[in-house]
């Protein structure tokens, strides 16, 4: 019995029972009624939404994350803890790593804890396959679950996201706005955002290949080393160029395989931007780690948060939420561009 059997049987909204458990006085007393005659019927015993049974919350948050030693998710759980404390709640974090079956134990582990809602952070943790997000639906019918740049279609399942097919589009053209033809899209990663990213560099370069009758403008380069390894990638990029493949520009899926690409442009003796034009992804910290200053898109990081918590914040207060949320990513120029063109050109 979860909480979506209890609406079901009710014939209620999710919404109205999170209500009725949480005490909230916008229900009236037949719906109320209605509601606590299913959960004495069936038995239920609610976790989260326990507050309205006269149990206590444990006013926690269970927080998931492959890898906390990644740049950005390191920020994005310094956002989200943050914003936790200001609303009166602590949080408990795994680290979960990337294989699937421990990322179901640490989601069972921190239901263990009666936690009020669990935020899954970053978009490792969503699968094509949907039996491989089973254990999200099941978690999902206990507590809230909360998805930062993911998105699944299930109830009682919140997503916060930015458009990273469009923000890698838009930066793919800009690129090529600038007259940079041939171009390599850098990446290091498969999951639910790196799908998007690529599909969004792989569309503008099939726009770009249908526009001047010719293909094979893009390239596509998997690294498969330490995301903190920036020699390796650097390495990378030079064995490419040493086995015949020509690029004078470089889309990377994050600030720090950018970082690889500007330390492979230094030690080939390229000019940035004339030589080799670079963009890279997350708008961090590392954009001012490189000369020129490195250019980036901005993905909305503290507002995604903030726009989460904000979110979870009023799903725990019985309030109806939007399943999902979409930012639009922003780019911004420095020196490993050419300057702002017009249009993309494609002529």
């Amino acid at each position: 019995m979860t909480i979506y059997d209890i609406s079901e049987k009710a014939g209620v909204s999710i919404a109205t029972v999170s209500r009725v458990l949480n005490g909230s006085s916008n229900v009236s007393d037949r719906t109320r009624q209605r509601v606590l005659d299913v959960i004495e019927q069936y038995g239920y015993t609610p976790n989260a939404f326990a507050r309205g049974l006269g149990l206590n919350t444990m006013k926690t948050i269970g927080i998931m994350c492959a890898d906390s030693s990644d740049l950005y998710l390191a920020k994005a759980l310094y956002h989200i803890e943050t914003k936790l404390q200001v609303n009166g709640y602590d949080s408990i974090l795994s680290c979960t790593g990337y294989d699937p079956e421990r990322k179901a134990y640490s989601m069972n582990l921190l239901l263990s804890k009666k936690v009020d809602a669990i935020i899954l952070v970053g978009s490792n943790f969503i699968y094509d396959n949907k039996k491989d997000n089973q254990y999200i639906i099941d978690a999902a019918g206990q507590v809230p679950v909360m998805l930062l740049n993911a998105a699944l279609k299930v109830p009682n399942v919140y997503s916060v996201l930015t458009d990273d097919y469009h923000s890698m589009y838009e930066a793919t053209r800009y690129l090529v706005g600038t007259g940079i033809r041939d171009i390599i899209y850098f990446y290091n990663s498969n999951s639910y955002s790196g799908k998007r990213k690529l599909a969004g560099f792989c569309k503008a370069m099939d726009e770009l290949d249908e526009a001047t009758g010719s293909k094979g403008h893009g390239q596509i380069q998997f690294y498969n080393g330490s995301h903190e390894d920036i020699p390796n990638m650097a390495a990378t990029l030079k064995r490419l160029r040493e086995n015949g493949h020509i690029f004078h520009g470089i889309l990377a899926a994050d600030d720090v395989l950018a970082l690889g690409a500007v330390k492979y442009a230094r030690e080939a003796s390229l000019r940035i931007p004339e030589d080799l034009s670079i963009i890279g992804y997350n708008n961090s910290m590392l954009v001012n780690c490189c000369e020129p200053g490195l250019t980036s898109i901005d993905n909305k990081l503290e507002p995604m948060c903030n726009q989460l918590i904000n979110t979870l914040m009023s799903v725990l207060g019985g309030k109806e939420m939007p399943r999902e949320v979409t930012f639009t990513g922003r780019l911004v120029l420095r020196g490993t561009t050419f300057g702002n063109p017009d249009e993309p050109d494609f002529r």
